[in-house]
Protein backbone atom coordinates (compact mmCIF):
# COMPACT_ATOMS: atom_id res chain seq x y z
CA UNK A 1 0.00 0.00 0.00
CA UNK A 2 2.84 2.56 -1.13
CA UNK A 3 1.38 5.95 -1.27
CA UNK A 4 -1.95 4.88 0.04
CA UNK A 5 -3.40 5.74 3.08
CA UNK A 6 -6.75 3.99 4.92
CA UNK A 7 -7.81 2.11 8.01
CA UNK A 8 -5.80 -0.66 8.59
CA UNK A 9 -8.67 -2.44 9.74
CA UNK A 10 -10.55 -2.61 6.64
CA UNK A 11 -7.42 -2.22 3.88
CA UNK A 12 -4.71 -4.73 2.97
CA UNK A 13 -2.66 -6.28 0.32
CA UNK A 14 -3.24 -9.74 -0.51
CA UNK A 15 -1.62 -11.55 -4.13
CA UNK A 16 -0.80 -8.07 -5.85
CA UNK A 17 -4.43 -7.10 -4.61
CA UNK A 18 -5.92 -4.38 -3.06
CA UNK A 19 -8.71 -5.90 -0.35
CA UNK A 20 -11.31 -3.64 1.20
CA UNK A 21 -13.07 -6.18 3.92
CA UNK A 22 -15.64 -5.48 6.82
CA UNK A 23 -17.15 -8.01 9.13
CA UNK A 24 -19.75 -7.90 11.78
CA UNK A 25 -17.14 -7.39 14.58
CA UNK A 26 -15.50 -5.02 12.19
CA UNK A 27 -18.37 -2.54 11.45
CA UNK A 28 -17.39 1.23 8.77
CA UNK A 29 -18.96 3.74 9.99
CA UNK A 30 -18.96 6.12 8.42
CA UNK A 31 -18.05 5.34 4.66
CA UNK A 32 -13.92 5.27 4.56
CA UNK A 33 -12.04 5.72 1.66
CA UNK A 34 -8.19 4.39 1.02
CA UNK A 35 -6.73 7.43 -0.12
CA UNK A 36 -3.93 7.66 -2.91
CA UNK A 37 -1.28 9.88 -1.74
CA UNK A 38 0.73 10.52 -5.01
CA UNK A 39 -0.45 13.51 -5.91
CA UNK A 40 -3.64 15.42 -6.77
CA UNK A 41 -6.05 14.22 -9.42
CA UNK A 42 -6.94 17.40 -12.13
CA UNK A 43 -7.35 16.44 -15.62
CA UNK A 44 -6.39 12.51 -15.90
CA UNK A 45 -7.35 8.88 -17.72
CA UNK A 46 -8.01 6.51 -14.60
CA UNK A 47 -8.27 2.26 -14.77
CA UNK A 48 -8.90 0.13 -12.19
CA UNK A 49 -10.33 -3.13 -12.17
CA UNK A 50 -12.40 -4.43 -9.13
CA UNK A 51 -14.99 -7.09 -8.15
CA UNK A 52 -17.21 -8.26 -5.11
CA UNK A 53 -16.36 -11.67 -3.36
CA UNK A 54 -19.02 -11.48 -0.62
CA UNK A 55 -21.93 -9.53 0.51
CA UNK A 56 -24.64 -8.77 -1.97
CA UNK A 57 -25.89 -5.89 -0.34
CA UNK A 58 -22.48 -4.43 -0.18
CA UNK A 59 -21.72 -0.77 -1.98
CA UNK A 60 -18.21 0.58 -2.82
CA UNK A 61 -16.61 3.24 -5.21
CA UNK A 62 -14.09 5.02 -6.91
CA UNK A 63 -13.63 8.17 -6.09
CA UNK A 64 -11.83 11.16 -8.01
CA UNK A 65 -11.13 14.97 -7.76
CA UNK A 66 -12.30 14.71 -3.91
CA UNK A 67 -11.45 16.18 -0.67
CA UNK A 68 -10.97 15.09 2.59
CA UNK A 69 -13.60 15.90 5.64
CA UNK A 70 -11.46 15.59 8.57
CA UNK A 71 -14.41 16.93 10.61
CA UNK A 72 -16.59 13.90 9.94
CA UNK A 73 -13.42 11.37 10.40
CA UNK A 74 -10.35 10.93 9.11
CA UNK A 75 -10.57 8.72 5.93
CA UNK A 76 -13.61 10.47 5.11
CA UNK A 77 -13.90 11.49 1.28
CA UNK A 78 -16.06 14.10 -0.26
CA UNK A 79 -16.80 13.67 -4.21
CA UNK A 80 -16.93 12.59 -7.65
CA UNK A 81 -17.20 9.16 -7.09
CA UNK A 82 -17.65 5.72 -9.98
CA UNK A 83 -20.03 4.10 -8.11
CA UNK A 84 -20.77 -0.02 -7.91
CA UNK A 85 -22.23 -2.71 -6.17
CA UNK A 86 -22.55 -6.49 -6.21
CA UNK A 87 -26.25 -6.43 -8.24
CA UNK A 88 -25.39 -3.37 -10.04
CA UNK A 89 -28.50 -1.54 -8.71
CA UNK A 90 -25.75 1.44 -8.30
CA UNK A 91 -22.98 0.17 -10.46
CA UNK A 92 -22.23 2.94 -13.21
CA UNK A 93 -23.75 5.82 -11.93
CA UNK A 94 -21.75 9.26 -11.20
CA UNK A 95 -22.70 9.57 -7.80
CA UNK A 96 -20.82 13.17 -5.67
CA UNK A 97 -20.36 12.02 -2.07
CA UNK A 98 -21.40 14.13 0.67
CA UNK A 99 -22.63 16.59 -1.95
CA UNK A 100 -25.03 16.63 -4.80
CA UNK A 101 -26.01 12.89 -5.17
CA UNK A 102 -26.88 11.47 -8.30
CA UNK A 103 -24.92 13.40 -10.84
CA UNK A 104 -25.65 11.32 -13.91
CA UNK A 105 -27.58 8.30 -13.93
CA UNK A 106 -26.27 5.37 -16.35
CA UNK A 107 -26.99 6.11 -20.04
CA UNK A 108 -27.38 10.00 -19.67
CA UNK A 109 -24.81 12.67 -20.79
CA UNK A 110 -26.08 15.28 -18.20
CA UNK A 111 -25.36 18.89 -17.35
CA UNK A 112 -25.49 20.57 -14.20
CA UNK A 113 -25.87 23.90 -14.28
CA UNK A 114 -26.76 26.70 -11.17
CA UNK A 115 -29.17 26.60 -8.78
CA UNK A 116 -28.54 22.68 -8.78
CA UNK A 117 -30.27 21.98 -11.89
CA UNK A 118 -29.38 18.28 -13.24
CA UNK A 119 -30.38 18.62 -17.35
CA UNK A 120 -30.80 15.59 -19.61
CA UNK A 121 -28.86 16.68 -22.22
CA UNK A 122 -28.20 13.50 -24.49
CA UNK A 123 -27.77 9.32 -23.74
CA UNK A 124 -25.32 7.07 -23.98
CA UNK A 125 -27.23 3.83 -25.24
CA UNK A 126 -30.42 2.04 -24.40
CA UNK A 127 -30.08 1.31 -20.77
CA UNK A 128 -30.74 -2.33 -20.50
CA UNK A 129 -28.14 -2.81 -23.77
CA UNK A 130 -25.63 -0.88 -21.28
CA UNK A 131 -26.82 -3.24 -18.23
CA UNK A 132 -26.04 -6.11 -20.94
CA UNK A 133 -22.98 -5.42 -22.12
CA UNK A 134 -21.20 -3.69 -19.70
CA UNK A 135 -22.25 -5.06 -15.69
CA UNK A 136 -21.25 -8.93 -15.50
CA UNK A 137 -22.04 -11.39 -12.53
CA UNK A 138 -20.65 -10.38 -9.27
CA UNK A 139 -17.55 -11.72 -8.42
CA UNK A 140 -16.11 -11.33 -11.73
CA UNK A 141 -13.57 -8.87 -12.75
CA UNK A 142 -15.29 -5.12 -14.23
CA UNK A 143 -12.64 -2.82 -15.24
CA UNK A 144 -14.09 0.78 -14.82
CA UNK A 145 -12.34 3.79 -16.80
CA UNK A 146 -13.02 7.25 -16.25
CA UNK A 147 -11.75 10.25 -18.33
CA UNK A 148 -11.85 13.82 -16.83
CA UNK A 149 -11.09 16.95 -18.80
CA UNK A 150 -12.03 20.12 -17.17
CA UNK A 151 -15.77 20.11 -16.55
CA UNK A 152 -16.57 16.98 -18.78
CA UNK A 153 -16.06 13.52 -16.77
CA UNK A 154 -16.71 10.36 -18.88
CA UNK A 155 -17.08 6.91 -16.97
CA UNK A 156 -16.55 3.59 -18.96
CA UNK A 157 -17.46 0.10 -17.89
CA UNK A 158 -16.14 -2.73 -19.40
CA UNK A 159 -15.88 -0.88 -22.82
CA UNK A 160 -19.24 0.78 -22.58
CA UNK A 161 -20.16 4.01 -22.15
CA UNK A 162 -21.99 4.75 -19.01
CA UNK A 163 -22.92 8.17 -18.52
CA UNK A 164 -20.72 12.03 -19.78
CA UNK A 165 -21.30 14.66 -17.31
CA UNK A 166 -21.23 17.95 -17.98
CA UNK A 167 -20.49 20.29 -14.86
CA UNK A 168 -21.23 23.80 -15.47
CA UNK A 169 -22.22 24.12 -11.43
CA UNK A 170 -18.96 26.51 -10.90
CA UNK A 171 -19.42 26.75 -7.01
CA UNK A 172 -20.58 22.78 -6.38
CA UNK A 173 -18.17 21.21 -9.50
CA UNK A 174 -14.16 20.15 -8.04
CA UNK A 175 -11.60 20.85 -11.31
CA UNK A 176 -9.06 18.69 -8.98
CA UNK A 177 -8.85 16.58 -5.75
CA UNK A 178 -7.84 13.13 -4.25
CA UNK A 179 -8.46 9.80 -5.79
CA UNK A 180 -9.73 7.11 -3.41
CA UNK A 181 -11.56 3.39 -2.73
CA UNK A 182 -14.23 3.22 -1.09
CA UNK A 183 -15.78 0.85 1.62
CA UNK A 184 -19.43 1.32 2.09
CA UNK A 185 -21.23 0.75 6.07
CA UNK A 186 -23.69 -1.73 6.02
CA UNK A 187 -23.41 -4.97 6.16
CA UNK A 188 -19.88 -7.18 6.00
CA UNK A 189 -18.75 -7.41 2.51
CA UNK A 190 -15.33 -7.63 0.31
CA UNK A 191 -14.24 -5.86 -2.33
CA UNK A 192 -11.13 -6.27 -4.50
CA UNK A 193 -9.35 -3.91 -6.61
CA UNK A 194 -5.97 -4.31 -9.08
CA UNK A 195 -4.38 -2.94 -11.58
CA UNK A 196 -4.83 0.75 -10.72
CA UNK A 197 -3.36 3.09 -13.94
CA UNK A 198 -3.45 6.22 -14.06
CA UNK A 199 -2.33 9.53 -16.70
CA UNK A 200 -2.36 12.86 -16.49
CA UNK A 201 -3.68 14.97 -19.42
CA UNK A 202 -3.09 18.07 -20.21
Amino acid sequence: LTNWDGDPRFWRVENGTIVGQSTAENVVSPNSFLIWRGGVLKNFELKVDWRFTSGENGNSGVQYRSKEMPDVAKWVLAGYQADMDPIHRNTGLLYEERGRGFAARPGTITRRIEGGVAKLVGSTGDLDAIKAAAMKPSGEWHTYHIIARDNVITQILNGRVVNILIDDEPEKRAMEGLLGLQIHMGPPMQIEFRNVYLKTLP
